[in-house]
């Protein structure tokens, strides 16, 4: 249709991770309910995942699109310092080829400004620095919509990151410790609205009776920060031992479990831990340890709203389970769990996936079974502006990035 918005979507989307493929589809119900006649493609991770999905282009994100695990011997290292300074002048042009064609380019939601698992700076750092600059220079309005940020200490990522969001033509952050995290690194914030995680914006899943007992336990293949690198393989061997140790003694205890995640990379541990489980205890019926994939944010709360409780490491579904006003236990591993919770009223309710305590989490959880009502309640009062202000975030971008593109759509059809 002549004249109709051209709108790109940007991010690590279809490589496997729920949460950011949830946050999508929420602005994708916006786009749709509100601006039906935008064209839409993806500059993403997943190209083929996306364009089967979705039915439209998807376009890499990066030219050099290498493993993070994958061969150390020196001709690998060789190709890889020389494919690495290519890739990210061969991107350039690429990326600015690809927003130039936009009217919009939208970034939705996501972690893309910070740096809380392991990141090198010319993967999203360097790639959102790119859209950014290009954006500007091309008069392309560039969006970043409920984004996270954490404070960054590697110099390089950080000054990406910073100019990434300085060169955007709008931005809100997921919530006050992102907008604080960019004011800290340099960023001028005053202007910048505070809305909830886009994940807020889907429907909840309605009518889906919780079995008694059974507890919903989300794991992920946990390897530390950063800032974490020496000691990844360390940290990683001590959060699954101490996961298996705390699932252990809830079957010990009468419940039955439900694994789940809302990354495919996580599904190695899933599997770890019910081989565990069956090695240990030979006799456990089935039906107390329940392991289902999930594709969608949709079918994780599906699966969410059929337990009593949570513990769970991944941000989404802490997120998802606090949605749906499940008594909730975070083993996270960054700030924005904390911050999450606080908002919940269930900052007691918080440990470090870094250095868990298997004897607190049994305490934390007998206390989240024994309050539960009280807090099933204060969760759902707690959570129930967040649609509201995404509304309100989804009305102020309707008009400062389509409201001149849609006036020339209208004045093309006369």
């Amino acid at each position: 249709m002549a004249g109709a918005p051209r709108v790109g979507l940007v991010g690590l989307l279809g490589q496997g991770n729920l949460g950011n493929d949830g946050s999508l589809e929420a602005v994708l119900a916006y786009l749709d309910a509100e601006h039906p006649h935008a064209i839409l493609d993806f500059l993403c991770t997943g190209t083929d995942q996306m364009m089967a999905r979705y039915g439209v282009p998807a376009t890499r994100i990066r030219w050099y699109n290498a493993q993070t695990k994958g061969t150390g011997s020196m001709a690998a290292l060789a190709t890889k310092s020389l494919k690495v300074p290519l890739g990210m002048i061969i991107d350039v042009f690429r990326i600015g080829t690809w927003v130039r064609r936009h009217d919009v380019v939208m970034v939705p939601g996501m972690g893309v400004l910070e740096t809380s698992l392991p990141l090198r700076s010319w993967h999203t750092p360097y790639s959102m620095f790119l859209v950014s600059a290009l954006g500007k220079m091309f008069g392309t309005k560039v969006a970043l919509v409920s984004v996270g940020a954490t404070e960054i200490r590697q110099p390089l990522a950080r000054r990406l990151v910073v100019a990434a969001a300085r060169l955007a033509y709008y931005r809100s952050f997921r919530d006050a410790f992102s907008k604080d995290a960019m004011r800290r690194m340099g960023l001028d914030t005053s202007g910048d609205a505070v809305y909830p995680d886009l994940a807020f914006a889907l429907p909840t899943p309605r009518d889906i009776p919780a079995v008694p007992g059974m507890v919903g336990v989300g794991v992920m293949d946990y390897y530390g920060s950063n800032d974490d690198r020496r000691q990844a393989d360390q940290l990683h061997a001590s959060y699954v031992e101490k996961m298996k140790n705390f699932i252990l003694w809830l079957v010990d205890n009468g419940h039955s479990v439900r694994l789940f995640t809302t990354d495919v990379h996580d599904e190695r541990v899933m599997g770890e831990v019910i081989a565990y489980l069956r090695a240990q205890r030979p006799q456990l019926d089935p039906s107390q340890i329940v392991a289902e994939p999930v594709s969608s944010l949709d079918e994780l709360m599906r699966q969410i709203a059929s337990v009593d409780t949570v513990v769970a490491s991944r941000f989404h579904n802490v997120l998802c389970a606090l949605k749906m006003a499940k008594p909730t236990l975070s083993v996270g591993y960054a700030a924005k769990f904390r911050v999450l919770m606080e908002e919940a009223g269930m900052a007691e309710f918080c440990q470090s996936a870094h250095s868990v305590d298997v004897d607190r989490m049994i305490e934390q959880f007998k206390e989240l079974e024994g309050r539960s009502p009280q807090l099933r309640q204060m969760i759902m009062e707690r959570m129930a502006a967040n649609v509201r202000l995404l509304d309100q975030q989804f009305v102020t971008m309707s008009a400062l990035l389509f409201q001149s593109t849609e006036r020339e759509e209208a004045a093309a059809g006369h």
